[in-house]
């Protein structure tokens, strides 16, 4: 069974910056695609980050050039580096495994385990 698990949330105020992590169980690690997603209150989860087995990654427009993904297979772990930060980008970040090689990499029903989440918060 797929264990994930975030870290490195917190409080920061617009302009900041912050770097989650998310350390993955399981020996094939190498091989999945993975990716962030956030939920912020009342929001659907949307995709803001995706990385495959060749280190191939994907962003949407809201957060191009500021955040960035990045993934460490000797210690099966995944980050995701993010700067420029403003209060949209509040949320509760996740990070996930997905199923293959999804088509669409940043919909959310391309991927099978889930980590529990972690919250940032953005102030003005």
């Amino acid at each position: 069974q797929v264990q994930l698990v975030e870290s490195g949330g917190g409080s920061v105020q617009a302009g900041g910056s912050l770097r989650l992590s998310c350390a993955a169980s399981g020996h094939t690690y190498s091989r999945w695609c993975m990716g962030w997603f956030r939920q912020a209150p009342g929001k659907e989860r949307e995709g803001v980050a995706t990385i495959d087995s060749d280190g191939r990654t994907k962003y949407p427009d809201s957060v191009k050039g500021r955040f960035t993904i990045s993934r460490d297979n000797a210690k099966n772990t995944l980050y995701l580096g993010m700067g420029s930060l403003n209060p949209e980008d509040t949320a509760v970040y996740s990070c996930a495994r997905a199923i293959g090689r999804p088509p669409r990499p940043l919909e959310r029903n391309g991927y099978i385990s889930w980590g529990q989440g972690t919250q940032v918060t953005v102030s003005s």
